[in-house]
């Protein structure tokens, strides 16, 4: 019996797919399971937004709504623009999708976006709109930032998110 070795893409791609049904809550608690059961540190030292640092739940607490932001959680797509400084149009729509899919208040919640949606939250942020807006997404998906599951719509992927979460805002030396 052979086995094959699955690429870190591939190890990606099935930890998006398993986490995409769960709420952010709940992505949050797998995620930090996982992490410790594999006895995986993740560094502190690069900057993460929203989650400070989520309790573990426990049989007295109370429950809260994932939606119900927390003291130091980002509400705003603004707020996280200012955190994030978003260099580039590309960049912007990176956390634009972040925003729509992991924070905004669940009646504006979606999985992916369109030219319409960059339109609406980069002015909402304050950020420069681009000559050709239309050009963004297809631009953002080549460098390898989203993917296309329909005409038009574009999903946030690993490498998407990880630029928002990991590596955003870059470091002045």
């Amino acid at each position: 019996m052979s086995e094959k070795k699955q690429t870190l893409g591939q190890a990606i791609d099935q930890v998006v797919a398993a986490l995409e049904g769960l709420d952010a809550q709940a992505r949050k608690t797998a995620l930090q399971a996982a992490c410790s059961h594999l006895e995986i540190e993740l560094g502190s030292s690069a900057p993460t937004i929203p989650f400070r640092s989520v309790p573990p739940p426990s049989a007295t607490s109370h429950a809260q709504k994932p939606d119900t932001p927390t003291a130091g959680t980002i509400t705003d797509i603004r707020s996280l623009k200012e955190q994030k400084q978003p260099s580039s149009a590309r960049q912007m729509a990176c956390v634009v999708a972040y925003y729509l899919q992991e924070l905004a208040p669940e009646t504006e919640k979606k999985e992916t976006v369109s030219t319409e949606d960059l339109e609406k939250y980069f002015k909402q942020a304050g950020f420069k709109l681009p000559t050709k807006l239309e050009q963004v997404l297809a631009d953002a998906k080549r460098s390898g930032y989203f993917e296309s599951p329909a005409r038009g719509e574009y999903r946030l992927n690993a490498v998407g998110y990880n630029l928002v979460v990991h590596t955003m805002p870059k470091r002045q030396e």
